[in-house]
């Protein structure tokens, strides 16, 4: 299993945006499949599908790498 600093975050991010997994996987152009195992922490997300996430969480990504 990969570092999962990512995955609990995009997950949180997610719920207080009250979007739901299936939703929010086609507004970043992925499968449901991928965003679930990114959210776990199965999956490191790339820089370019890191930046989309912040974008359609309108959240800036430092929010997602915890810095």
């Amino acid at each position: 299993m990969e570092d999962n600093r990512y995955g609990r975050r995009i997950r949180a991010f997610r719920k207080l945006k009250r979007v739901q997994q299936v939703e929010f996987a086609k507004r970043i152009g992925i499968s449901t499949t991928i965003l679930g195992r990114l959210e776990r922490g199965e999956k490191m997300p790339s820089d370019d599908l890191l930046q989309k996430i912040a974008e359609e969480l309108t959240i800036d990504v430092t929010e997602l790498k915890g810095e």
